[in-house]
């Protein structure tokens, strides 16, 4: 199979593009911390689901329409799954009182943790996939070969659909983020301020060196993300098992456009009221796929179809049919 490894022109430039947009965001654009405003958030949404469509247009030149809807797969379910993570980040915020001008920064830094986690992820695991094949066996009258890895992420799908279809997150709201595993993290290595100190992660007080809870906050981002990769990493698996570029630059772009996506998503959260459910079916669908993968092979336009069609009814019913609360 053609993958992007035999391209390293696509790679130079998809490097080129995320390096530069970095340097303009974190050192040009906001290298002070201010309330980012809606038109803002909308404008550099835009410009990174741009680049990403950018990027598929060149894969589509290069490699053709199976390594395009894979793209394309994996970068809107990677989007769509993200959404999800960034309602926890709403309230995690708003139980910290992180104020506005600090979530960008929180934001960014979170970003760069998961660009680096993602990468071990995703190279890892499609390296384990092609060690955990089992042999050829005849099951149901057909010859398969079966991947026990790829099935356990079926099953993991399938129950993280299920618990999204029933929970919808009702149980965060209530949640005490003081008491989750980033901040017990920081907590067990540093000594924490009780106030803020502007932006800075670490402070000095009485000449003791002290972690800010702006530290503690961007701890609790990174572990929430990890958590959150259970799940999305798995999906992505389903639609390009073995390519790991393909997986990781769509990875990347849609994590590189949550924090815009994070500030309209804020002031329009009635827009997503629905949005577990479609979520919730989209786990169910992938990790179907992968557990009957062995036997029949759903293609990548028909997986990108069903994804596109199951999020634009879940944002358009969340739209008709707010949620009153």
């Amino acid at each position: 199979m053609d993958s992007l490894i035999n391209h390293p022109g696509i790679i130079t430039v998809f490097t080129i593009a995320i390096i530069a947009m970095l340097i303009l965001d974190l050192g040009v654009l906001n290298k002070k911390g201010h309330v980012v405003s809606n038109r803002e958030a909308a404008i550099w949404s835009f410009i990174w689901i741009s680049l990403a469509m950018g990027f598929s247009a060149i894969i589509y030149h290069y490699m053709g329409v199976e390594k395009f809807t894979q793209f394309q797969g994996a970068y809107w379910i990677e989007k769509a799954l993200s959404v999800d993570n960034l309602f926890v980040f709403i309230l995690v915020f708003g139980y910290f009182n992180v104020a506005k001008e600090l979530h960008h920064k929180v934001l960014f830094w979170g970003v760069l943790g998961a660009l680096a986690f993602r990468a071990i992820f995703i190279f890892s695991g499609v390296w384990l996939l092609n060690y955990t094949y089992l042999p050829e066996m005849e099951l149901f009258g057909q010859t398969v070969k079966v991947n026990y890895l790829l099935t356990i992420f079926g099953i993991i799908l399938i129950v993280a659909g299920f618990k999204s279809w029933f929970s919808g997150g009702e149980d965060d709201g209530n949640k005490d983020f003081s008491k989750s595993p980033g901040a017990k993290i920081v907590h067990k290595f540093f000594k924490v301020s009780d106030n803020y100190d502007g932006d800075k992660f670490f402070t000095i007080k009485n000449g003791v060196k002290m972690a800010t809870p702006l530290f503690v906050v961007v701890a609790i981002i990174e572990f929430t993300d990890l958590l959150f990769a259970v799940d999305s990493i798995p999906a992505i698996f389903a639609i390009a098992p073995d390519d790991p570029f393909i997986l990781y630059t769509s990875n990347i772009f849609a994590i590189l456009g949550l924090r815009s996506l994070y500030f309209l998503l804020a002031n329009f959260m009635y827009m997503f009221s629905r949005l577990h459910y479609g979520l919730a079916l989209i786990l169910a669908f992938i990790g179907v796929k992968m557990l009957i993968a062995p036997f029949y092979h759903i293609s990548s336009p028909v997986s990108l179809s069903v994804v596109g069609g199951v999020l634009v009814l879940s944002v358009l019913s969340s739209i008709l049919f707010p949620v009153k609360d």
